[in-house]
This record gives C-alpha cells, sequence and structure tokens, in this order.
C-alpha cells in the first residue's frame, strides 16, 4: 500500500515537483521569519520595554537609531488610517442598512483596509522603502538583549 516505489513515483511526478517547488518559493519569501526566531523561541521571554528604553536606543545608535525612529512614526500613519477606516465604513454600512452585524463587519473591514492604506501612505511619504527597517528592529532587541541581562 504505502511502498517506498508509490513514494519515490508520487515526488518524482509533475504533482510532486511542483509542490516541491511551491514549497521552496514560500519557504524563500517567508525566510525573514527567522531573523526573529532568537527573540521569540527562547526559554525565557525578554523583559518589557518602554518608550524611553527605545529613545535610548534610537540616541545610541547612529545607523539604525534614525530608521527605528521613522518606522515608529509611520504607525501613527496606520493607526489614523484604522481609524478612519473603521468609522467611515461602519458609519456607512449603519446608514444604509441599519445591520449591525454588516456595520460591525465594516468596522472590522475598514480597519485592516485602513491600516493597509495607511502603511502605504507612511511607506511614500516617509520613504520606507530606502531604509531597512528589519534589521533596525533586529539591532534593538539584541540591544535590548544586551542591556536587560
Amino acid at each position: 500500500m504505502g511502498d517506498s516505489k508509490t513514494v519515490s513515483a508520487a515526488t518524482d511526478s509533475f504533482i510532486g515537483g511542483y509542490v516541491d517547488g511551491f514549497k521552496g518559493f514560500w519557504a524563500e519569501k517567508v525566510s525573514f521569519l527567522e531573523n526573529y526566531t532568537r527573540f521569540t523561541k527562547r526559554d525565557t521571554a525578554l523583559p518589557s520595554w518602554s518608550s524611553s528604553d527605545v529613545e535610548e536606543f534610537i540616541a545610541s545608535d547612529p545607523v539604525h537609531g534614525p530608521t527605528l525612529k521613522t518606522a515608529r512614526e509611520a504607525v501613527n500613519f496606520g493607526l489614523t488610517g484604522t481609524v478612519v477606516g473603521a468609522v467611515s465604513t461602519a458609519a456607512f454600512a449603519w446608514k444604509y442598512s441599519k445591520s449591525p452585524h454588516g456595520a460591525a463587519l465594516s468596522f472590522l473591514g475598514g480597519g485592516v483596509f485602513g491600516w493597509t492604506f495607511g502603511q502605504e501612505i507612511a511607506n511614500h511619504t516617509l520613504q520606507l522603502y530606502k531604509l531597512d527597517t528589519m534589521a533596525a528592529q533586529v539591532k534593538f532587541m539584541e540591544w535590548w538583549e544586551r542591556k536587560s541581562q
């Protein structure tokens, strides 16, 4: 039933090759998650940090500090987009349907779309596409790990 000939024939087939290529494609696209594994898969969690700790890092690191500061400013664009999107779509849905579940779903959907649009506006306005924000975040986590020990 499940002998090795059947298994090897399935992996050598067109579909097996396609599945392997698909796995490789997504493994490459999601490889950025490995940057954070040493901070997320620890025996003991890192202690929480405050805004003053982040400001201290920004002042102490002339390379990654300004990038982290810009990335933190981009969050405000996303939050503003979330509020505007959620409230406006929920109000529109409520005005025309008077359906509580429709307004609630519109609120959730508008919040997600608003966050997305807000992040895109921040990306262009603050020129985040020119910065390596992930490297700045990883450097902050490394700095916080050293400082908290």
